[in-house]
């Protein structure tokens, strides 16, 4: 069988097995791309060896394309289409130290909005109002990436201040309440959206200026041009640097920053199974700008670093 269609049974028999299989997916389409389309047989450990490898160095992805790889010609031997395997007999030792994620501080958070305009001109196909929104939703309701770009607006729910966030991981949905300024702004880039798309329930939230959903390689890569115009960087090369997952990250970290430094008893509430309701990170969190330094009096709130009024 060739290479192409053994994939796509493999793929078929793990998602009859429950399995969403996306990103493992990507990982086969690419090494069908690198090996060629000919049966899975023919294929020698030299591009097997060369496709892991990549053109960096041994990172956690190598290990993630090896597992891959693994289940697939286990499946493959098991039903006869290979008699071995032409994988590596161990994984080597990392080369880059593994990815710790970045948390931004306000000042940087402000510098990420203030240039969205720059970094949706050109042949970018995102509109600044939409990129803008879908940043400050990503930081104030704390969101994965692939859940705010899989969001219809049938999901969004401003007269009850919130979001349905349907079939995310572990297959579950939930709820996801807004405070006030996140209700507003959200409330604006509807308004706004809706007079340039069309707002049918199921219609996603977040598109393109063409009205064809966002996707995530295109927000990714829209956030790596805004990234670099903002100035926001950090030591250690190309792949530690920030990213747009690390919005959901530092969320958290300003979410519960506020909460212990205005003397909530969390580890009681918890226990209690009854911690403070969530709201936007910067809504009354007690931080300086630099997240370093004791609470300033003039507290960043959501609506002031959208409007940016942070000095």
């Amino acid at each position: 069988m060739m290479l192409p269609a053994l994939i796509s049974l493999y793929i078929a028999h793990k998602r009859a097995l429950g399995h969403r299989f996306q990103t493992e997916e990507a990982v086969l389409r690419s090494f069908c791309r690198a090996v060629g389309e000919g049966p899975l047989a023919s294929i020698q450990a030299e591009p097997v060896l060369s496709f892991l490898n990549g053109n960096g160095p041994v990172t956690g992805y190598w290990v993630k394309k090896y597992h891959v790889l693994s289940g697939f010609y286990r499946f493959a031997l098991a039903r006869g289409f290979v008699s071995s395997v032409p994988l590596p007999h161990s994984i080597p030792r990392l080369d880059a130290p593994a990815f710790v994620p970045y948390i931004y501080s306000h000042a940087e958070l402000k510098r990420l909005l203030d240039a969205v305009p720059a970094a949706c001109t050109g042949r970018v196909p995102i509109d600044a109002y939409v990129f803008r929104a879908l940043l400050l939703l990503l930081y104030g309701a704390g969101l994965r990436i692939s859940e705010a770009i899989s969001l219809h607006i049938v999901d969004v729910d401003l007269e009850q201040a919130h979001l349905i966030i349907r079939g995310t991981k572990f297959y579950k949905t939930r709820l996801v309440p807004l405070g006030n300024d996140l209700t507003q702004v959200m409330t604006e880039y509807v308004g706004q959206r809706n007079n340039r798309h069309s707002g049918a329930a199921d219609t996603p939230l977040f598109c393109f200026r063409d009205g064809a959903s966002l996707s995530k390689s295109a927000a990714q890569s829209t956030f790596r041009r805004l990234r670099a115009a903002a100035g926001v960087v950090r030591e250690g090369g190309q792949r530690q640097q920030p990213r747009l997952h690390d919005l959901r990250h530092s969320a958290a970290v300003h979410r519960l920053v506020a909460w212990y430094r205005s003397g909530a008893d969390l580890r009681s509430a918890a226990q209690a199974g009854d911690l403070p309701r969530p709201r936007e990170p910067l809504s009354d969190a007690a931080l300086s700008d630099d997240d370093t330094g004791p609470a300033s009096r003039g507290q960043p709130t959501l609506r002031t670093l959208r409007n940016g009024e942070i000095s």
